[in-house]
């Protein structure tokens, strides 16, 4: 199991890679429950994640989708549900910006990891898909990933039709940042990355605090937020070095 997801370190930069390339990097959820435990350890000891996949697509969903499996009772599915909530939870909860990089498809768990990201930039090649309500799954798990990043209407079109979209129509949508051509995405990540390099961690940090509850708060306790938020990390020796 371990395979199934690379780990690499480079100085402070953790680079997490979904490792099953021969099925689209669909992921069974014991692998998905040691995914989170990767990104919270990799937020302790990291400036940034990198969060990518293997082979021609970035994530397919979950191993099991599409399959018939046994019939579980609510406590025993809530419970299931719980190992996906979970790991979206660790890229809201990680300290450090996680930066996402998709190429191919990204397909129902990989859309939402793909949104979850606080830094996504797509090949103009990636295409993007809610496809859960096509085969008889009620897919409130898969909006829960997009309600912090996805505007409502962007996200109801996604889970209703069901259809696959391409990387630019993502971008409007709130669930990447950028496009690039296929053949320049390992160089515009290597810009990105070595500008957040240069960046004071206390500002990477502080930045990823705001943005997981400012956009939530009202104006005034948001404004209040950064007033406080600005003053401390500014004033951190570690802003001088």
């Amino acid at each position: 199991m371990a395979d199934y997801i690379l780990k690499q370190r480079d100085a402070d930069v953790t680079t997490l890679t979904l490792n099953r390339p021969d099925i689209g990097n669909r992921q069974d959820d014991a692998t998905l429950a040691q995914l989170a435990q990767m990104i919270d350890n990799a937020a302790k000891e990291s400036r940034l994640i990198l969060f990518k996949g293997a082979g021609e697509d970035f994530c397919l969903g979950r191993e099991a989708m599409g399959k018939p499996g046994p019939a579980l009772e609510a406590y025993q599915m809530r419970e299931r549900a719980d190992t996906i909530f979970d790991l979206y939870d660790a890229f809201r909860r990680s300290k450090v910006p996680i930066i996402g990089v998709v190429h191919g498809r990204a397909a129902g768990l990989g859309c939402a990891l793909a949104a979850l990201c606080d830094i996504t930039i797509a090949s103009d090649k990636a295409r993007f898909q809610l496809p859960e309500m096509a085969h008889n799954i009620m897919p409130t798990i898969a909006m829960s990933g997009l309600v912090d990043r996805v505007p409502r209407k962007a996200a109801t079109y996604l889970i209703y039709s069901t259809q696959e979209i391409d990387a630019n129509k993502a971008l409007m949508f709130g669930i990447v940042s950028d496009v690039v051509p296929a053949a320049e995405l390992d160089a515009a990540v290597s810009k990105l990355l070595e500008r957040l390099k240069q960046t004071p961690l206390p500002a990477l940090m502080a930045v990823k605090e705001y943005g997981r509850s400012a956009f939530n708060m009202n104006t005034q306790a948001a404004t209040d937020f950064a007033r406080n938020l600005h003053a401390t990390v500014n004033t951190f020796s570690g802003m001088k070095t």
